[in-house]
């Protein structure tokens, strides 16, 4: 795919790896529909990705909300024209063990309640459901031969911790595979990423310095991943039609 002049939509585009995605689509020529919750935090992402010489649009959207995800695919199109590409990165944690012990007792003193969980289903499984398939309603009806990219995670191989953030990225995973089959007709490609340990701002601002030496030990490559490592892999998949169907594991070689 041609990128320059292309229409992308990034959700959870607000910073950390939705702003690094939006600067790489945007400096390859596109014109970036970067949506999220905090609207001051979009305008920012705005000024940013326009200071670097590219085009942004914010549209602020709740994409676990069927109709902010229809609104936002149909306000890309009525403002560009077109929809090419859909990098569905949204997502939440809310992380905890299924059940807490107590080590003296051996009583349980505490679980995962279910508002952890729904909320991270919600968000990181029915939000890109809903804007995967409000993305594939705007490809088909404008003829774009688009792609999707679902943003997953290493944790959909099961991370401790988090049963509820691991359920919904091998949901995106499934996903993403099964939207490559159905969606190939129209000429629609589905392929995604699935993160390691990043080094986000917002996790290197909270982490202390002995837990980021430790998740550093477990990485293969020494170190976190950068943003624009990701952001330079989302734009290789749209870039080559031959990725499709698959999950690229950019993680440097961590396995959880």
């Amino acid at each position: 795919m041609e990128i320059k002049g292309a229409t992308v939509v990034i959700t959870g585009a607000a910073g950390g790896l939705g702003k690094a995605m939006s600067f790489a689509f945007a400096d390859a020529g596109a014109v970036v529909v970067i949506s999220d919750l905090r609207e001051d935090s979009l305008a920012a992402a705005v000024n940013e990705v326009e200071a670097r010489g590219g085009k942004a649009i914010a549209v602020t959207a709740d994409t676990s909300k069927e109709a902010d995800a229809e609104r936002l695919m149909k306000e890309a199109v009525s403002r560009t024209g077109r929809l090419d590409v859909a990098v569905l990165n949204a997502g939440i944690l809310r992380d905890g063990l299924l059940v807490r012990v107590d080590k003296e007792t051996g009583k349980v003193k505490g679980k995962l309640s279910l508002d952890q969980w729904q909320a991270v289903i919600d968000v990181n499984l029915t939000g890109v459901f809903l804007t995967g398939r409000e993305a594939a309603v705007q490809m088909i009806e404008t003829k774009s031969k688009g792609v999707i990219i679902p943003i997953a995670s290493v944790s959909m191989h099961g991370n401790p911790g988090q049963t509820n953030y691991s359920a919904a990225k091998a949901g995106v995973a499934a996903m993403t595979k099964l939207w490559a089959q159905e969606l190939s007709r129209f000429r629609i490609r589905s392929a995604g990423i699935a993160p390691g340990f990043i080094a986000t701002d917002m996790v290197m601002k909270d982490m202390k310095p002995d837990a980021l030496a430790k998740w550093e030990s477990v990485i293969p490559i020494g170190r976190l991943g950068k943003p624009e490592e990701i952001a330079a892999s989302a734009l290789f998949i749209a870039q080559n039609d031959l990725v499709n169907g698959v999950i690229l594991e950019i993680s440097g070689g961590v396995k959880v």
